[in-house]
């Protein structure tokens, strides 16, 4: 670095330098970045020594805060000892094996092998591949269709990209979409019929799904893909009786069940993985974010014997199961992740989730009354409010006014980071945040949203 470039604000130098990502490019020019410096429990601090509560864990990930030192000792140590090796070639070693056993160990349904990776976009990807590999292991080279939903969010990789169900991940991206088969998204609020209940929903949404699968024809499709909460498209919670009635429906076609757990596994909906919270009996499940608390880059794709057998068998015949990447199972993510494991075993996470759920969930119920806001929802420690025009009929606002990103920006300046999925706020705090903090959070975001509302009154 020249002596100019020392001379220039981290903020001044980022302009010049750094692709964002879900970042308005141009407005990035004018505005510039929030300089984050540093952590500590819920909070992270700017440049200027400020302090936000993280009201989104990062990127729904950092489950156990900032300054965890148990995981940065565990990077640390691993990084002296093996900082590199790989899973190719029959080359293994102690952490990538440490780990998956304990993923195995925990899976809330039986589960066969474990493959590592360096993100859920990655992970979701190799499911992808794997449905294929199975589809001609098993002589079915036509069954290679999947099912995703409206609102979904499976990652940005050119296949996962086309899996997610939202405007902005597809356009102007020419994404191959061909063999996606697009389901409904199960937000009672905003798609049932009036009057309809969430279970007659529910079997709606199945009935549906049935006609979906006949249409296109059994033969050609292969799995459904599934957040059990689904986070980006809105923290969207499945109504009574959703998954049950969607699985029986998946079983009868032999249509395989991928479950998403990227943001909801490990303790965020108040049980260790969203399949127990809902009822999901999964033939794969992806998991990332909380499985390192976003100290170190590594996801996971678990697979039951149905999957692995023929991809095991396929790989014989051909010489090779042609899929890696060079960070899947790295030796310091895969102790860190070790580590965040026996962390959240040792301190019950479970236990603290569930003690402190009820006043995130209650303390965003209270603002149902708001001129504002449509609907609350959510589960264990991750929810939202959705904002709209007018509360009776559920009209939302104009996209172009942007009022999910007003208020978002007003709950920044008052000491809280959120975000906005156009009009809906989304929280999902670490796991660790006590009631009080909670309390403080909700505080902060209300005069956000009181603020919010006396512009749009005067306006």
């Amino acid at each position: 670095m020249d002596s100019r470039a020392r001379n220039r604000t981290t903020a001044e130098r980022d302009v010049d330098s750094v692709l964002h990502p879900y970042t308005n490019l141009i407005r990035h020019q004018e505005v510039g970045p929030l300089v984050i410096t540093h952590g500590k429990g819920v909070k992270v601090f700017d440049e200027a020594g400020r302090d936000y509560f993280e009201g989104l864990a990062g990127l729904w990930c950092t489950s156990l805060g900032w300054g965890e030192e148990r995981l940065v000792e565990a990077a640390a140590a691993q990084m002296r000892k093996l900082p590199f090796y790989h899973l190719f070639s029959h080359k293994t070693h102690d952490p990538a094996v440490e780990l998956c056993e304990r993923l195995l160990a925990m899976a809330p349904v039986p589960m066969s092998k474990v493959f590592l990776a360096g993100s859920g976009s990655e992970a979701n990807d190799t499911a992808l591949k794997l449905i294929r590999y199975r589809a001609h292991a098993l002589g079915q080279p036509n069954k290679i269709k999947v099912i995703a939903r409206d609102k979904a969010y499976h990652g940005v990789t050119v296949a996962t990209a086309a899996l997610t169900g939202l405007p902005n991940n597809h356009r102007s991206f020419g994404l191959p979409v061909d063999e996606v088969i697009r389901a409904a998204c199960p937000h009672h609020y905003r798609f049932a019929r009036p009057d309809e209940s969430e279970e007659a929903y529910s079997s709606r949404l199945a009935t549906e799904l049935e006609a979906q699968i006949l249409k296109e024809g059994p033969d050609t499709v292969a799995a459904f893909f599934a957040e059990p909460v689904m986070g980006a498209g809105g923290v969207i919670v499945p109504p009574a009786g959703y998954f049950p009635k969607i699985q029986a429906v998946l079983d009868k076609y032999d249509v395989l069940l991928v479950a998403d757990e990227v943001i909801c596994g490990f303790g965020r909906t108040g049980k260790m993985f969203g399949t127990e919270t809902f009822g999901i009996r999964p033939d794969m499940m992806t998991l990332a974010k909380g499985l390192s608390s976003g100290y170190a880059p590594i996801s996971a794709l678990m697979v039951n014997q149905r999957v692995y057998g023929p991809v095991a068998e396929e790989s014989g015949r051909i010489g090779v199961f042609g899929h890696g990447y060079t960070y899947g199972g790295h030796p310091v993510s895969a102790a860190v992740a070790v580590e965040t494991l026996k962390i959240y075993a040792e301190r019950d996470i479970l236990a603290q989730v569930n003690a402190v759920a009820p006043v995130l969930q209650d303390g965003l119920a209270a603002f149902r009354g708001h001129p504002l806001v449509g609907e609350t929802r959510g589960v264990g420690l991750i929810g939202a409010v959705e904002l709209v025009a007018d509360k009776a009929s559920k009209a939302p606002f104009d996209a172009a006014l942007g009022i999910g990103a007003r208020v978002v920006a007003k709950a920044q300046a008052h000491g809280v980071i959120l975000r906005a999925m156009g009009d809906t706020v989304a929280f999902a705090p670490p796991l660790i945040i006590s009631a009080e903090e909670i309390r403080d959070l909700l505080r902060r975001f209300g005069q956000a949203l009181d603020e919010a509302h006396g512009e749009i009154t005067r306006a």
